[in-house]
């Protein structure tokens, strides 16, 4: 992992150039264009819900088909995905990817890191180990949930992971710059990340003003949007609107959506200038 500056703050956006300066120096940082597909956008039991009748998950719409939320973000050099839930086998296969350089992990809850395992299939194609971002309380739950992968006893076909523990610092991945952002799911720190021009916010209740300024100047962001009853550790659809709208982010997708969100073009079309719902199989390209 190749960081960049600690105790950075964001200065300046200009097309693909985002200016870092700390109290010693400035720099800066270029990010090569990038495609952003929705791997899942769905929230911890997916759309539709297992045994559920209602109009969602019986919807034929495919925009109602939701997987556990995951993206894939590809420059031309280096390939990585954010989270892998329970879904991961299939999201791979579905995208036919053949390559990955890494995961990075916004949080340690099994929707979004259940699939680790799979990631075996990647150590046979690529001969080597996957290299993992995660905070240390991710990296702890990664260990115990997945222990056979770090026993000193290596058990043939076990996955191979080479971890790094993340903090607030900015990081490289091959040629993706990546600027980590605390956000809070009720009290559980969880891991936003923004790639130049684009922020990925899930599982998030509150986000602290540090972090808001870490964000302004983004001209997309991804935020979690679960449904419109209140809940305790999840932005409703207006708290996710009213969000944004504070941000000044001119464009906006929400992600980890239930199916108590109501109906894909339902909502959609109620939904300001600029703010759109996500779907599985989305594909954003940033230059």
């Amino acid at each position: 992992m190749q960081r960049l500056f600690p105790n950075w703050k964001q200065k300046k956006i200009r097309s693909n150039l985002t200016f870092l300066h700390s109290e010693f120096y400035i720099c800066r940082v270029s990010y090569p264009p990038l495609k952003i597909t929705f791997l899942g956008s769905g929230t911890s039991s997916g759309v539709p819900m297992i045994g559920c009748g209602c109009e969602v998950c019986t919807s034929p719409n495919k925009k109602d088909k939701r997987l556990r939320s995951s993206i894939l973000v590809k420059s031309e050099k280096t390939t990585l995905v954010v989270d892998t839930g329970p879904d991961f086998r299939y999201q791979m296969l579905r995208e036919n990817i053949k390559h990955l350089d890494a995961v990075l992990f916004t949080h340690p809850h099994k929707d979004h890191m259940a699939g680790l395992d799979d990631i075996r299939s990647f150590n046979f194609l690529n001969q080597r180990p996957m290299d993992v971002y995660a905070d240390s309380l991710t990296e702890e739950a990664l260990r115990r949930d997945f222990y056979y992968a770090f026993t000193d006893t290596k058990y043939p076909g076990i996955p191979q992971l080479d971890l790094h523990t993340i903090t607030l610092d900015p990081f490289v991945i091959g040629d993706i710059p990546v600027i980590p952002i605390l956000v809070w799911h009720l009290k559980m720190p969880v891991m936003g990340f923004r790639f130049g021009k684009f922020t990925y916010i899930t599982d998030a209740n509150h986000i602290d003003t540090e972090s808001k300024e870490k964000i302004k100047g983004s001209e997309i962001l991804v935020l979690n949007a679960l449904r419109k009853q209140k809940h305790i550790s999840h932005f409703t659809l207006d708290e996710a609107v009213a969000m944004t709208i504070e941000l000044g982010v001119p464009l906006a997708y929400f992600t980890h959506i239930s199916h108590q969100l109501g109906l894909h073009d339902v909502i959609e079309s109620g939904l300001p200038g600029g703010i759109h719902l996500a779907y599985d199989r989305l594909v954003i390209e940033l230059s």
